[in-house]
């Protein structure tokens, strides 16, 4: 018989901060972070750095004892010696690449008191006020954006859709395909025969979900999925998008998902939301991924991209690309919560409780993956009640004003070539002489810490894939005379 040898409880206690070291610190750290905020002009953009730099002055093991009364002071200076150098500057205002990442006052002290409440939103009962709070700024962000009432919760939350906030536009592609797979499932479809569709300038997280929703072996896998072919300024062609689900209903298909881009990552393109809608059938899925340029609905002048969202089925943008809040935040909504949560909900035992029993609640978890959930909306609350609807649409404008600059300084200069129609902050161009050259001018500025940018490969007029650099303006901390030294520099690049 197996004896159970019960040792002895220590008698010792963690070493949990005191509420006034907390507070001493944390203040210290609050200082820090204003400073580190306040200093990227007197360090380059990108470091240079080999792979394992930081893990070579990093020790190998962890600590065996707690703090003692330095400790602090050696975690800021390791902060200040290892890990600021080593990093890429996304707050920078010379930071050009991808698309922006924002960072500010109001969105941090949100993440700060989101990580002070400690709570897990997963269900209403577990934290009523997380749930309710996410309910009205989803509702609040829906308005600001111009979505109508069908995707808001409105005074009868269950009546119809609403919003949640996911961590990117990523999961939110995923869960609006695991409810069209659902939906498809609930109809009748064959699971093997179902078909998803989207441009082949669409993200890469497309061809994931398929792949996490086992309807694709691999990333090149295209026996569900369906790239469909792009115009000359990189939209989706709608006419191309009916022919082939016609092909593919004739042939046995199930049309099951679209996906329409407001933004693509490469150029910006606005895929034509109206004429995807006229041509897909009625039962068929139509998602919108609008995770960079959904920020600018936010003026009114820009809503003609929304012309067709009556026929949408849900809709995500990203607030922590160019509107202002700390990543993750990515702002989905459906038009139906129910085709959603019925293909996401589950109910263990351990998680039953009155509220929900009784059908008087949302539950966040329904609306994910995941089980758990963070109190993401405290920081989009902050940011809305700091800037308000004049502040967000201040910002947008500000920095599609500066990219409509460097769009002039680019196309008056011949030895550059614009490579697709700027829509907002995204300017894309290419030097005329070549490939070679456009890559070779982007890795001297990348290197030379002035700045950093991105690329991604556009088809010219031919049809052939061109090397082309994408210049994101939307930072926090960026203003004219950053815009204005970019262009020097790439000035000065081009004429070497």
């Amino acid at each position: 018989m197996e004896v159970l040898v019960r040792l002895p409880l220590p008698m010792t206690t963690p070493p949990h901060m005191t509420p006034d070291e907390f507070r001493a610190i944390g203040h210290r750290m609050i200082d820090w972070i204003a400073d580190y905020h306040t200093s990227h002009e007197a360090r380059p953009v990108r470091p240079p750095i080999a792979p394992g730099a930081v893990l070579g002055q990093l020790p190998t093991h962890p600590p065996e004892q707690p703090a003692d009364a330095g400790e602090w002071d050696r975690i800021f200076d390791d902060l200040q010696k290892i890990i600021v150098p080593n990093l890429l500057h996304w707050q920078s205002p010379n930071f050009f690449g991808y698309f922006p990442c924002n960072s500010t006052g109001p969105g941090i002290l949100g993440e700060l008191a989101s990580a002070g409440f400690g709570v897990n939103g997963m269900l209403w009962a577990t934290s009523p006020a997380a749930t309710e709070l996410e309910m009205r700024t989803l509702d609040w962000m829906a308005e600001l954006i111009g979505l109508p009432e069908r995707f808001q919760f409105g005074d009868t939350p269950h009546a119809r859709g609403g919003g949640c906030i996911q961590s990117t536009a990523s999961d939110s592609t995923l869960v609006s395909l695991l409810a069209a797979r659902s939906q498809a499932r609930a109809a009748g479809a064959d699971p093997s025969a179902l078909r998803l569709y989207a441009s082949k300038h669409a993200h890469s997280s497309i061809a994931k979900a398929a792949m996490v929703a086992g309807l694709a072996a691999g990333p090149d896998d295209t026996t569900h999925l369906c790239l469909i072919d792009a115009d000359d300024t990189h939209r989706l062609d709608a006419s191309a998008l009916a022919a082939a689900i016609d092909t593919d209903l004739k042939n046995g298909w199930y049309p099951a998902w679209v996906c329409a881009t407001l933004g693509t990552t490469g150029s910006e393109a606005i895929d034509p939301l109206a004429d995807i809608a006229t041509a897909i059938p009625p039962h068929t899925w139509l998602h919108v991924d609008a995770a960079y340029t959904g920020a600018a609905l936010v003026c009114p002048e820009f809503r003609w991209m929304l012309n067709g969202i009556d026929r949408v089925d849900s809709f995500c943008f990203n607030p922590h690309k160019s509107l202002l809040t700390n990543f993750d935040c990515d702002c989905f909504w459906v038009a139906d919560q129910q085709s959603l949560t019925r293909a996401l909900s589950i109910m263990p035992e351990y998680l039953r409780n009155q509220a929900t029993d009784a059908g008087a609640v949302i539950d966040y978890r329904d609306w994910q993956v995941p089980l758990g959930r963070k109190f993401r909306a405290l920081k989009l609350w902050f940011v809305l009640r700091h800037y308000g609807r004049e502040g967000l649409q201040a910002h947008i404008r500000e920095h599609v004003r500066l990219a409509t600059w460097l769009e002039t300084q680019i196309n008056g200069d011949d030895r550059f070539v614009l490579v697709a129609p700027r829509i907002t902050g995204l300017v894309c161009f290419r030097l005329a002489s070549g490939d070679r050259e456009t890559r070779r001018l982007l890795e001297q500025v990348n290197a030379s810490g002035a700045a950093f940018l991105s690329h991604t490969t556009l088809p010219d007029e031919t049809g052939t894939d061109r090397y082309v650099i994408r210049v994101a303006i939307g930072g926090v901390l960026t203003q004219e005379r950053h815009v204005r030294s970019l262009w020097h520099v790439f000035e000065d690049f081009a004429g070497s």
